[in-house]
């Protein structure tokens, strides 16, 4: 790309214009870039955004497609801020990734912060051999640095997809696991598996030893972070006899960040991608209620008209931090971006990369 004495442009410029404007300014820029750059969209963004994505998916997926797309040297991830660290871990070629607006976090990804998740370690470690008795594993909606932490003990990461081969993998290797930082996701997994309830407990990183006793550490097999996603938390038991009381013959499916009530009452319980894949699969004429981000719900409803397709919640439940990226960022960051400049650059320090990728590595094998 060259650059030629270039002033970078300020996003307050674009907050005032139209929806109309802001897109065909995104699609000029994107023209421009041409094959410099390749635009990653989130399942849950919104459709003003993710209408510009070359590439549609959820964030691993996105960030694996990424890196063997190496002959685009731009990534814009429209998505959030863990996700454009993933895509930055596994670049093959030093790939410059662009996150559109740095506010773009995760509220699930923040309740574990590596000083939580060391301090856990050490307490675990005034009662257990931690190196030889307990496996880290991280859901990748988390920060570089825990997918770091659990590449540095030996541990792996895992999706909402993969959890239960991840977690047989790690009990293939030691008596406990230590999950993070959901506790929800871990928990179905383990129901699916058979886990008794007495083999779980529960880490509150607030509390001395996660406020469990040390003897309640020795017997657990599983211990949860505790943790959640505040869209998925959303949903409840109730919603879900609503829908059935009131659409006999509709078919549940949730994402498995839910509670256990609810993905208990589920007729299907999966990740975004089989959400997605299970509805547009359907026959014709049936009926489905969602549980997971509206955006992805409402972009469901909208494509496939030959069916009914419901919201489970009430109340709205957008990913907020995800809806973040709107389409003034977006526009921002493309025409920087066409005259040379890099805003917002993700970028991963090189110790943290290669103990993260560890971590990655190992799950990818697993799968």
């Amino acid at each position: 790309m060259n650059v030629v004495q270039a002033i970078e442009l300020p996003v307050s410029d674009y907050q005032d214009l139209s929806p109309e404007e802001l897109f065909e300014r995104t699609v000029a820029a994107k023209k421009a870039l041409g094959d410099q750059v390749l635009m990653l969209g989130h399942n849950y963004q919104r459709d003003e955004v993710i209408v510009h994505a070359d590439l549609r998916g959820d964030s691993l997926l996105l960030s694996k497609l990424a890196a063997e797309r190496s002959q685009h040297p731009y990534v814009v991830f429209c998505g959030v801020h863990f996700m454009a660290e993933t895509a930055d871990i596994l670049s093959r070629t030093k790939q410059t990734v662009i996150l559109p607006d740095m506010a773009a976090g995760c509220s699930m990804a923040d309740m574990a912060a590596i000083e939580q998740v060391d301090q856990c370690w050490e307490e675990l470690g005034r009662v257990l051999d931690v190196e030889n008795e307990v496996m880290p594993a991280v859901y990748v909606n988390s920060a570089a640095v825990l997918k770091a932490f659990c590449g540095e003990h030996g541990g792996i990461t895992c999706t909402s997809s993969n959890a239960k081969a991840v977690m047989e993998w790690c009990w293939a290797r030691r008596e406990k696991i230590l999950f993070f930082p959901d506790e929800h996701l871990g928990r179905n997994v383990a129901n699916k598996m058979g886990m008794p309830r007495e083999e779980m407990i529960v880490w509150d990183p607030f509390m001395p030893y996660g406020g469990n006793t040390k003897d309640a550490i020795r017997k657990a097999r599983l211990i949860l972070w505790k943790g959640h996603c505040s869209v998925h938390q959303m949903f409840q038991p109730e919603h879900v006899a609503y829908f059935k009381k009131t659409y006999p013959g509709i078919k549940v499916i949730v994402h498995p960040e839910c509670h256990e009530n609810v993905v208990n009452q589920a007729d299907l319980v999966g990740s975004t991608e089989f959400i997605i894949r299970t509805v547009k699969q359907a026959e014709p004429g049936t009926s489905w209620v969602v549980g997971t981000e509206l955006n992805l719900v409402n972009r469901l409803k909208n494509e496939e008209i030959d069916k009914q397709v419901f919201f489970l919640s009430p109340t709205v439940c957008r990913c907020a931090t995800m809806y973040r990226i709107d389409g003034a960022h977006l526009c921002w960051c493309m025409e920087n971006l066409a005259q040379g400049i890099v805003v917002n650059q993700i970028s991963v320090p090189e110790d943290e990369k290669v103990l993260a990728k560890l971590a990655l590595d190992r799950m990818m094998a697993v799968s």
